[in-house]
């Protein structure tokens, strides 16, 4: 376990969770964001990446698993993502629909910008989120986020715009 929430915790995903795993990436409906569901070779890819960052890293996205039940609800985590031309530390969230408007992705994303302060020593914390996903966007901003900055990327074969949320560690001097 990488750590707790009060309802959640958090821990490296392994193969074991590509049945999880393709539950939330596979479903149209929850990979609206990013033009549609993945194929099972882009699920295990997807996978195959998160356990890469762990290694380089020693963070990526997590799984959310939920106390109460003991299953995998999403992932949610830190991730560093190209922006521009830069590189920037992301909290990146993603849950299945069953589990949306129950207050779970702002839990473990709070606990993730946290652990990114903490543990980490990021001065700033970032997530990226297309222009369209509204619902991603009040979980940012309830996270202390603002919009810092727009940016079109090319993903999966078209123009996406996206914007950048950030928040600062309290205490930062820089920028």
């Amino acid at each position: 376990m990488v750590f707790e929430t009060e309802r959640l915790y958090l821990r490296e995903m392994n193969q074991g969770d590509l049945e999880a795993l393709s539950r939330i990436l596979r479903d149209e409906e929850t990979m609206y964001a990013y033009n549609g569901a993945f194929s099972a070779e882009e699920t295990q890819e997807w996978l195959d990446r998160q356990i890469g960052r762990y290694r380089r890293y020693g963070f990526g996205l997590w799984a959310v698993i939920l106390k109460e039940t003991g299953e995998m609800i999403g992932q949610c985590g830190i991730t560093m993502q190209p922006w521009n031309d830069r590189e920037v530390l992301e909290v990146g969230y993603l849950l299945r629909k069953d589990c949306w408007h129950k207050g779970y992705a702002i839990e473990a994303a709070k606990a993730c910008k946290e652990y990114a302060f903490t543990n980490l020593h990021a001065d700033e914390v970032c997530s990226i989120i297309r222009d369209t996903n509204t619902a991603s966007q009040k979980v940012a901003v309830r996270n202390g986020m603002i919009v810092t900055d727009k940016w079109t990327k090319h993903y999966r074969g078209i123009d996406m715009p996206h914007y950048l949320y950030s928040v600062r560690r309290h205490g930062s001097d820089k920028g």
